[in-house]
């Protein structure tokens, strides 16, 4: 073998593995959600940098397989199954128990991360500090803050004799939310009329129904598909003239008047670290299930003006954003 030869035999055994490694197909994580990505993209944003956080960049050395229920619920199952086909090395499920629930119905073996209210209860982890299994995430603690949610609104309508909660009985947290809602109000000295929505004839129905009984401001209880439909429940609160409560700081935003909740958005971003941790080798069982630290209260003075409503300097001065 002649030295061209032995040039062109070394310099071919070392570009091969250069090669080869440009054509190593990327990981795919699978992403589902109870949502919509037109009213989930903030929170897409928040995953993503996240991932970011960890070394991934979406479409450079990770790819996302998107899956969206817009609000209906029966699809997640589905689309979970479809996930663990392709296949998916994660499943980033942080469309509260309707998706994290589906994710994990699917596989017991493909890697989990979610964000649902209390993931133990749901069977989706043994505990908060050792999840064992597949799964692992955060615990939102929405429904449980229907009481505090309840106690602002009573601050702001202090005449009010009758408050009306809108309430997805398809929700699995509805039945603890409508009792928790019952409790605080008798505290208060409320009546509390839960008001049943699934669908968007549902939630008209709702609307329509707060003239005929006399109630005089709403909660909007805490559920995935009711943010799908925040636009619309903003709007018809708006033209009833109800001084309404909601879940998240993107309510208020969009012109609600106020909002109690977690920072949903920091969850997120928490979602997309998990995710890139486990891509890079850890375990899910072994990442505690994270419990949220930030809590938003946000009052938008703009609405309370247009509904005649005197906001009390007491809220003004807790509240953690004032949209004016």
């Amino acid at each position: 073998m002649n030295r061209r030869d032995v040039i062109a035999l070394l310099g071919g055994a070392t570009a091969w593995p250069v090669t080869a490694r440009s054509q190593q197909p990327l990981p795919v994580i699978g992403f589902l959600n109870s949502r919509s990505p037109d009213d989930a993209a903030h929170l897409v944003r928040a995953f993503r940098s996240g991932l970011r956080e960890t070394g991934y960049i979406e479409d450079q050395n990770v790819r996302v397989e998107y899956r969206w229920a817009h609000g209906k619920y029966d699809q997640l199952p589905a689309m979970a199954a479809e996930l663990t086909k392709i296949p998916v090395a994660v499943i980033a499920a942080p469309g509260g128990e309707p998706s994290g629930i589906a994710a994990k119905a699917a596989t017991s073996i493909i890697p989990i991360v979610f964000i649902v209210n209390d993931p133990i209860k749901l069977g989706l982890v043994a505990s908060h500090n050792r999840p064992g299994g597949n799964a692992t995430g955060i615990n939102a603690l929405t429904p449980a803050l229907e009481a505090k949610r309840l106690g602002l609104l009573h601050d702001v309508v202090p005449g009010a004799a009758m408050i009306g909660a809108l309430v997805n009985p398809h929700y699995q947290p509805s039945e603890q939310q409508s009792k928790d809602l019952q409790e605080a109000a008798l505290s208060l000295g409320l009546r509390v009329e839960i008001l049943h929505a699934s669908n968007d004839s549902d939630i008209d129905a709702a609307f329509e129904s707060v003239a005929q009984r006399k109630i005089a401001a709403l909660l909007v209880a805490a559920d995935p598909f009711f943010d799908t439909r925040r636009v619309k429940i903003v709007a018809l609160a708006a033209q009833r003239k109800l001084p309404t409560i909601y879940q998240f700081r993107e309510y208020v935003v969009g012109d609600g008047l106020m909002s109690y909740g977690i920072d949903l958005a920091d969850l997120y971003r928490q979602v997309g670290v998990y995710t890139g941790r486990i891509l890079k080798g850890e375990r899910p069982g072994d990442l505690p299930v994270v419990q949220p630290t930030r809590f938003q209260f946000v009052i938008n003075l703009k609405t309370a003006k247009a509904l005649g409503l005197t906001v009390p300097f007491g809220l003004l001065n807790a509240a953690d954003e004032v949209i004016e």
